[in-house]
């Protein structure tokens, strides 16, 4: 498998996983830990082969992929918050040199999920202020979307007390 193949494959993974049963079908346990298991089998065969990427939309489709993966996967052996970390100092780099595209704001958007730093946030409304809001392909609203939901809910996981 190429490594464009290895990284969609998880990315693709990993977004089943976090929208599973958002279309209405009931989730079952069965399935919902065999499909948190191939993300996680897939987020750490990718993660432990060092691959990063020659071009910078490789790498960002990398660092993507992994942190995707790390996102949707609950399985924890006590190395996930290091490797996020590691993954999010190679995006840094790789965020500067990326051109303004769907990319960049997938990435954005992952990236925000973790940090939470309102820059990230503020050149993903730039890239999407950029588009056409009349010719947005079926990828750009679903990444939008997306990107929405992030800002918009920034700690899903979290209870505040009010």
């Amino acid at each position: 498998m190429s490594l464009s193949e290895e990284t969609l494959a998880l990315q693709r993974a990993a977004h089943d996983l976090m929208y599973l049963g958002m279309d209405g079908n009931p989730v079952y346990s069965d399935d919902l830990s065999r499909r948190n298991a191939e993300v996680y089998h897939l987020t750490t065969a990718l993660y432990n082969s060092g691959v990063k990427g020659f071009t910078v939309e490789e790498q960002a489709n990398v660092c993507l992929a992994l942190l995707m993966g790390y996102s949707a996967s609950f399985i924890d052996h006590g190395e996930k918050q290091k490797h996020i970390q590691e993954v999010l100092d190679r995006c840094w780099d790789i965020l500067d040199a990326l051109p303004a595209s769907l990319l960049k704001l997938r990435l954005l958007t992952a990236c925000y999920g973790e940090v939470f730093d309102e820059p990230l946030a503020d050149e993903g409304r730039t890239i999407i202020a950029s588009w056409d809001s009349i010719s947005l392909t079926v990828e750009q609203q679903e990444a939008i979307e997306e990107f929405q939901n992030v800002v918009d809910n920034p700690y899903p996981w979290e209870y505040v007390d009010e």
